[in-house]
């Protein structure tokens, strides 16, 4: 992969936006034999948060022979716990999960961003037919046969589909001339890692509080990270605290399960929306990742959705450039709309109607939330099936790990 002298100046495919999401989709489509070009300048990846990546990820990624140049750096997820710490009149059970349960050695790995970041670039080096634009797009133009994009410092190119991986503020998705329903949630997440003083033994737990989710999820060694939601005051009053406050207010939260808390250096705050575009396929471009669907961070979906994206593209691409059609043609991208929408309004809706439940005062709410997790905690058809549909939906026709899940 070049940096800025490529052989070709059209492509196949433009891939916008350099994250994770983006690179993986840049890498799938490569291997397909298209000519691809990845948009996004190059720089260092200084943001210390983690990813738990369910099972179907790690085996995507897998097959782009990435999972295999950072797997070490990973911790495996195999007990999910959900303990209710609302202090409610009306409290759920806790409820445990168990990959064992459902046939699999673990749920998941986390790992750090930074970590699968140099992975994923490492990948991307590799492939003669996909070029580095080590730049930002300034515009996107698309028009009935190609869509052209200029960078900030002036470089042309046109694909006959382009790729949106550029987030929240997506200049695709203006540029496609897609609306996008937004809604700002009174929450806000704090995120850091930690030291602890005792075995994590591969178990995430989920305390449940009245402001939202605080979210302890193993990483390599004695070490997890967090993911700490609460309202916007409650989260910048954490955020202000000095290391050794926020590690007392941390073991706290945990209830000291993890004996002593030791936050590491660097966190971030940043507030929550739920953001839900109304196509993810127009006019010669296709959103992916955070540019597709914006959620909480809740049941480790946001990525893994990402990926999922990047795989449907890939594959919807490969089909249709070995039939000879034109992949960037209405009929093709209303086949990604199409394998892309039960996903992303589902778990949308799932994630946005756990999360109300949770912050609701209401006792009739409480009460359903509660049964729902007594029955999740005591009918095991059930558990196994919502650990399922939590790695992957059970729908799913995709290439997505679908062969490495049993049952899936």
């Amino acid at each position: 992969m070049t940096e800025t002298s490529q052989p070709f100046q059209t492509y196949d495919v433009a891939v916008i936006g350099g994250g994770p999401a983006g690179l993986a989709a840049a890498i799938a489509l490569a291997d397909t034999g298209a000519r691809v070009a990845l948009v996004a300048r190059r720089q260092a990846y200084a943001d210390n948060r983690t990813t738990a990546l369910l099972g179907g990820s790690t085996a995507f990624l897998d097959r782009l022979d990435v999972w295999r140049r950072c797997a070490d750096q990973s911790a495996a997820l195999t007990t999910m716990r959900l303990v209710d710490d609302t202090h409610r009149l009306i409290r759920a059970p806790e409820v445990k999960f168990t990959s064992q349960e459902i046939g699999l050695d673990a749920f998941g790995h986390n790992i750090a961003n930074r970590d699968l970041m140099v992975a994923l670039e490492a990948r991307a080096d590799e492939l003669s037919n996909l070029a580095r634009i080590d730049d930002d797009a300034e515009s996107i133009v698309p028009d009935e046969s190609q869509a052209s994009v200029r960078t900030r410092q002036g470089q042309a190119l046109s694909a006959r589909l382009i790729v949106g991986a550029d987030g929240r503020q997506s200049l695709c998705r203006d540029a496609a001339g897609i609306e996008v329903k937004s809604r700002r949630l009174d929450q806000a997440a704090l995120t850091f890692n930690i030291g602890v003083s005792r075995p994590h033994r591969n178990t995430s737990t989920e305390f449940h509080t009245p402001q939202g989710p605080c979210v302890i999820v193993p990483l390599p060694g004695q070490r997890c990270s967090v993911v700490w939601v609460a309202s916007p005051n409650e989260a910048a009053r954490l955020m202000a605290l000095d290391d050794d406050q926020l590690s007392a207010a941390n073991e706290k939260q945990m209830h000291s399960i993890l004996g002593r808390v030791e936050v590491e250096p660097g966190r971030h705050l940043f507030p929550l929306a739920i953001e839900e575009p109304r196509q993810v396929a127009k006019n010669r471009i296709v959103l992916v990742g955070e540019a597709a669907h914006v959620i909480p961070p809740i049941g480790a979906q946001g990525l893994n959705m990402g990926l999922r994206d990047a795989a449907d593209i890939a594959g919807i691409v490969g089909t249709a450039m070995s039939s000879g059609e034109d992949i960037g043609a209405a009929v093709v991208l209303a086949r990604f709309e199409k394998a892309r929408r039960s996903d992303i309004s589902s778990r949308t809706f799932a994630i946005d109607m756990a999360n109300r439940s949770l912050l609701s005062d209401l006792l009739p709410v409480q009460l359903l939330r509660g049964v729902g997790m007594q029955l999740m905690g005591s009918v095991g058809p059930l558990r196994r099936l919502a650990m399922r549909e939590g790695l992957a939906p059970s729908w799913r026709r995709s290439a997505l790990g679908k062969r490495d899940l049993p049952g899936l």
